[in-house]
C-alpha cells in the first residue's frame, strides 16, 4: 500500500515537473488592449506584461500589428521598475543617433509594412531570470468611413495562452450610434461567451475577456485560438443638414456625409495592362474582377476598355452605354484578355483621355473617370515618368479624375501616386494575394457611386485658422468629408456654408453651431482623451501636407514637409518625417529606431535595417519572442555574450544559397527551406494529392544538386506538363504544345490555365485548387525553383517528399531551456528532422527581393 502511494506521488510530481517544463520560458501573463474612440478619432494603448520564468537571461519581443493609417505617439518599456521611454525626433537627427549606435556594433529596430492594411512594430529586450518587463505602445488614427461604415481593426496574435487577456473598446459619438457590430476571424461558441457589448444612444462598450480555458484550442494542449482579426464596425445617425460640427478647447471638426441622394451617371474608361509581366495569376484575377465590376455598372453609365502592352488597343471606338447587351459583349472581350509584350502607360492614358474628350451623347451632369491598372514600369513609348506625369496632367487639365492601381511590387508606387493626386484621384496598391480580385472589386465599389461634385466647405475667414482641406472634387456615397480648424476669436456661433453640385441641381447648405453648447457635450465624458479634436486636427493636417507634397514642385515640397515635421514633433507623432529612438538598458547596447514606412518603401528592401527587414511573413503579436531574433542571437555561436552576438548578426546576417524548395506551411504559419539528397534517386516523387488530382515529380541535373526538370500531372483535365530549363511542353489528348521561356504566353485547357512569364516563371492553376509555380533562376547556374500558392487547398491525403510537410508536419515543444533557440525538432510522418533557423536566398517572385528567414533541413527520399 505504501509503495503504491509512493509511486503515485512520484508520478504526480513527475507530471507537475513535466507541466512546468512545457510552460513557455517567456510568459505573457497580462495583455490589455484599451481603445477609446471619440467622434471617429481612435486612441489605442496596448500593454503587454511579460515574465522570464527561465533560470537565465532570455529575450522578450514585443510585436504589434497596427493600422497603416495610424501614427504611433508613445512607447515605453519598464524593466524591474525602471522605465525606458521612446523619444520622437526629427528623422535626420534620429538617424544620426542611430548611425552612432551602429558604429558601436548596435542594431536597429523597424516598423515595416505587413500587408495592405497593417504595419508591424517590433522591439526586443533581454531580461534577467525571474525578471518582468512591461511594454506599452500608444497609437492614434482617424477612422475612415468606407461603404457606409467605420472600421476599427485590432490584430490578435499572442501565440500562447494569456492569464489576463482583455480588449476594451469604448465609443462615444455625440451624433448617436446607428449601427454597431463586432466580428472576428477566430470566434468560437466558447469565446462568444467572453464577449459583451453594452450600448446606449451615444455610447458603446465592447469587452472581450476570455479565460485561459476559453482561449485553449485543445483541452489537452496549450495552443491558443486567439489568432486573427478582432473588428468593430459602426456608423452614426445623421440628419439631412450640412453635417455635424463638434468643438473642444477652441478646435472644431466638421463631418459631412449626405445620403439618399441621386447617383451621378459615370463615364469610366478602364485602362488595363496586358504586358508580359501580367501573365498568369495577375491577368486571371484582373479578368475575374472586371467581370464582377461589369455587373455593377448602372444602366445610365457609359464605359470603355483600353488595353495596352507595347501596343495600345481600344475595345470600341467610343464609350458605350451600360446596356445588358453591351455589358455581355464587354464580358466576352474581358474573357479573351491575355498578357504579352511591353508597357506603354503614356500612350494608353492619352488614348483614354482622348476617348473622353471626343465622347458624344453623354449625360449632361455626369462624372468622368479613368481607372488605370498596371503592374510594372513604363517600358514602351514614352518611358520617362516625369514626362508621362506632365503629359497626362496637361491632357486631363482638371476635367476628369484619374485613379491608379498598382498591382504588386514591380510598379513604382510613387509614380502612380503622384499622377493620381495631380489629377483628382487616388492611388492604391493591389497586393498579390489570393484575394487580389476582391481588392480590385472593393476599390471600384468605393468610387462607383459619386453623388456630389465640386464641394466647397466655407467658414468665416477672419475667425478660423489652420483650416484643413475644404475643397473636394468628388464625394462618393458611403464615405465622409472631414474638415477641421482652430477658432481664432471668441465666437458665439460658428457658421458654415456648403456649396456643391448634385446630379439634379446645385446645392447650398447652411448650418450654425453654438460654440458653448457644442463644447458642453464633451464635458465630463470618461470616453474623452484630453484635447482629442486638437490632436485630430494635427493628424489630419499632417496627412494632407504630406499628400500635397507628393505632387508639389520641389521648392513647395520642402516648405510643406517642414510644416508637417513641426506638427509631428509638437504632437509626438511618428510620421514619415520623424523617428522614435527606443532606449534600452545600457548593458545591452541595443539602440532601436522606429520609422514610419510609406507604401513606396515596400518596393525595395531597406538595406540599412537589414536585420528587421529579413523577417519572414509570419506575424507575431504583442510580447512573443521572435524566432528570427532568437536565432540571430544564437546563430552558430560559441560562448560570446548574446547581446553582442545579436547585434553583429543583425547588422550583417549570414545569407545562404538558394534552397531546393521553399514551403509555406499554412497550418504551422512557418516557412521551410528544404534540400533533398537525390544522388541515389535522381527522379523524385515530390507530391501527390488524390483529392486534388495532382502529382508532381522532379529530376536533378547531371553533376548538380539542383532541380532542372519537373513533371506536373493533372487527372481532370488529363494534362501532363513537362517543365525544364529549356522550355515547357504541355500534353493533352496526345497533342503536345511547346512554350519557350523566351516569350510570355497564356493558354487554358478545360479550366486549367497555364502561363509563362518571359524568362521568369511558369504557373499552372485550376479554380479552387493549389497553384503550382516554378521560377527560372539563371544565376549562378540555370535551375528551377518550385513552390505552391493557395496551399490551404491541399487535402489531408497529400503525400510525397514535399506533400507530407503540408499534411503531417508538426513542431515538437521547444520549451527545453537547454535547446538552442535557432534549432527545433520537426516531426513529419513519424520521422524527426532537426531544423535550423537560417537566411536563404528566395527564388519566389511574390516575395520581397531579399533573403527569407526559414527553418532549414535536409531529407532523403
Amino acid at each position: 500500500m505504501e509503495q503504491r502511494t509512493l509511486l503515485a506521488l512520484l508520478v504526480f510530481s513527475s507530471l507537475i515537473v513535466l507541466a512546468e517544463a512545457l510552460k513557455p520560458a517567456i510568459e505573457i501573463y497580462s495583455l490589455h488592449v484599451d481603445c477609446k474612440v471619440t467622434s471617429r478619432f481612435a486612441h489605442t494603448v496596448i500593454t503587454s506584461r511579460i515574465v522570464n520564468r527561465a533560470n537565465e537571461s532570455r529575450e522578450a519581443t514585443f510585436e504589434v500589428e497596427l493600422p497603416k493609417t495610424a501614427f504611433i505617439t508613445n512607447f515605453s518599456m519598464s524593466i524591474d521598475g525602471k522605465v525606458y521611454p521612446g523619444v520622437i525626433k526629427e528623422k535626420a537627427a534620429a538617424q544620426k543617433e542611430y548611425d552612432t549606435a551602429v558604429s558601436r556594433g548596435q542594431s536597429a529596430g523597424l516598423v515595416r509594412i505587413r500587408d495592405r492594411k497593417l504595419e508591424l512594430f517590433h522591439v526586443s529586450v533581454s531580461i534577467a531570470a525571474a525578471s518582468k518587463v512591461t511594454f506599452e505602445l500608444t497609437y492614434e488614427e482617424l477612422l475612415k468611413r468606407q461603404l457606409g461604415k467605420f472600421e476599427l481593426l485590432i490584430k490578435v496574435r499572442p501565440k500562447q495562452l494569456v492569464k489576463h487577456f482583455q480588449i476594451d473598446v469604448h465609443i462615444f459619438e455625440p451624433q448617436g450610434i446607428r449601427l454597431l457590430e463586432t466580428d472576428s476571424t477566430f470566434m468560437t461558441n466558447d469565446l462568444t461567451e467572453a464577449l459583451t457589448q453594452v450600448q446606449n444612444e451615444t455610447k458603446a462598450h465592447i469587452l472581450f475577456k476570455p479565460t485561459m480555458d476559453q482561449q485553449r484550442a485543445n483541452p489537452e494542449l496549450d495552443d491558443t485560438l486567439l489568432n486573427g482579426d478582432f473588428v468593430v464596425r459602426y456608423d452614426v445617425e445623421r440628419e439631412a443638414t450640412a453635417g455635424d460640427i463638434q468643438i473642444v478647447n477652441g478646435y472644431f471638426v466638421h463631418y459631412f456625409a449626405p445620403s439618399e441622394m441621386p447617383v451621378f451617371p459615370k463615364n469610366v474608361i478602364f485602362v488595363i495592362d496586358r504586358s508580359g509581366s501580367m501573365a498568369g495569376r495577375k491577368i486571371e484575377q484582373t479578368r475575374d474582377a472586371l467581370l464582377k465590376i461589369l455587373q455593377d455598372l448602372r444602366p445610365e453609365d457609359h464605359f470603355g476598355f483600353i488595353t495596352f502592352s507595347n501596343r495600345v488597343v481600344e475595345w470600341k471606338s467610343s464609350l458605350l452605354p451600360a446596356t445588358q447587351e453591351n455589358v455581355a459583349s464587354a464580358a466576352a472581350f474581358v474573357q479573351t484578355l491575355s498578357a504579352r509584350g511591353g508597357t506603354d502607360i503614356n500612350g494608353a492614358l492619352l488614348s483614354a483621355v482622348g476617348a473622353l474628350d471626343k465622347a458624344k451623347d453623354l449625360p449632361e451632369r455626369s462624372v468622368s473617370m479613368v481607372i488605370l491598372l498596371t503592374d510594372g514600369q513604363p517600358t514602351s513609348g514614352e518611358t520617362n515618368v516625369e514626362e508621362i506625369q506632365e503629359n497626362i496632367q496637361k491632357a486631363i487639365n482638371g476635367k476628369y479624375a484619374l485613379f491608379c492601381l498598382g498591382f504588386g511590387f514591380d510598379v513604382s508606387y510613387k509614380f502612380l501616386e503622384k499622377m493620381a493626386l495631380s489629377n483628382g484621384g487616388i492611388a492604391r496598391r493591389i497586393y498579390e494575394n489570393a484575394d487580389a480580385a476582391l481588392q480590385l472589386q472593393g476599390f471600384y465599389q468605393e468610387v462607383a457611386t459619386p453623388i456630389l461634385m465640386k464641394i466647397e466647405m466655407q467658414y468665416p475667414e477672419n475667425a478660423i485658422e489652420g483650416l484643413t482641406r475644404n475643397s473636394f472634387t468628388l464625394f462618393f456615397e458611403g464615405s465622409e468629408i472631414v474638415v477641421s480648424g482652430k477658432i481664432r476669436n471668441e465666437l458665439d456661433l460658428l457658421p458654415v456654408e456648403i456649396k456643391a453640385q448634385s446630379h439634379t441641381s446645385d446645392l447650398t447648405l447652411k448650418e450654425e453651431a453654438n460654440v458653448k453648447e457644442k463644447e458642453q457635450i464633451f464635458q465630463d465624458q470618461r470616453y474623452i482623451f484630453g484635447n482629442f479634436i486638437e490632436r485630430l486636427w494635427a493628424y489630419l493636417t499632417i496627412q494632407q501636407l504630406l499628400e500635397k507634397a507628393i505632387s508639389a514642385p520641389e521648392e513647395d515640397q520642402k516648405a510643406l514637409e517642414a510644416q508637417a515635421l513641426e506638427l509631428s514633433l509638437q504632437y509626438s507623432f511618428v510620421t514619415p518625417l520623424t523617428s522614435m529612438v527606443v532606449t534600452k538598458p545600457a548593458d545591452q547596447q541595443q539602440g532601436e529606431l522606429a520609422n514610419k514606412p510609406t507604401e513606396a518603401d515596400n518596393e525595395k528592401p531597406n538595406n540599412r535595417l537589414v536585420g528587421a527587414s529579413l523577417k519572414n511573413s509570419t506575424s507575431r503579436f504583442f510580447g512573443m519572442p521572435s524566432e528570427d531574433d532568437l536565432a540571430a542571437s544564437r546563430m552558430k555561436t560559441g560562448s560570446a555574450p548574446i547581446s553582442r552576438l545579436k547585434s553583429r548578426v543583425r547588422a550583417q546576417p549570414v545569407v545562404h544559397e538558394h534552397p531546393q524548395f521553399l514551403l509555406q506551411l499554412p497550418k504551422l504559419s512557418e516557412t521551410i527551406c528544404l534540400n533533398i539528397d537525390g544522388k541515389a534517386q535522381p527522379s523524385v516523387q515530390l507530391l501527390s494529392d488524390p483529392e486534388q488530382g495532382l502529382t508532381v515529380t522532379g529530376k536533378l541535373g547531371d553533376g548538380t544538386n539542383r532541380f532542372v526538370q519537373f513533371g506536373i500531372n493533372y487527372v481532370n483535365p488529363p494534362v501532363q506538363i513537362h517543365v525544364s530549363t529549356d522550355g515547357i511542353v504541355v500534353s493533352h489528348n496526345n497533342q503536345n504544345t511547346r512554350l519557350p521561356w523566351t516569350e510570355s504566353a497564356t493558354s487554358t485547357i478545360q479550366g486549367l490555365r497555364v502561363s509563362v512569364e518571359k524568362e521568369r516563371s511558369f504557373t499552372a492553376s485550376l479554380p479552387d485548387t493549389v497553384t503550382v509555380k516554378i521560377s527560372l533562376v539563371k544565376f549562378p547556374d540555370d535551375f528551377l525553383g518550385l513552390y505552391f500558392l493557395d496551399t490551404n487547398h491541399f487535402s489531408d491525403k497529400v503525400s510525397g517528399v514535399l506533400g507530407q510537410f503540408y499534411s503531417k508536419a508538426q513542431f515538437k515543444d521547444n520549451s527545453n531551456i537547454n535547446q538552442r533557440a535557432d534549432e527545433r525538432l520537426l516531426t513529419v510522418s513519424g520521422s524527426e528532422h532537426k531544423v535550423s533557423r537560417m537566411y536563404k536566398k528566395d527564388y519566389r517572385l511574390e516575395s520581397a527581393h531579399g533573403p527569407v528567414s526559414c527553418w532549414s533541413t535536409d531529407v532523403t527520399p
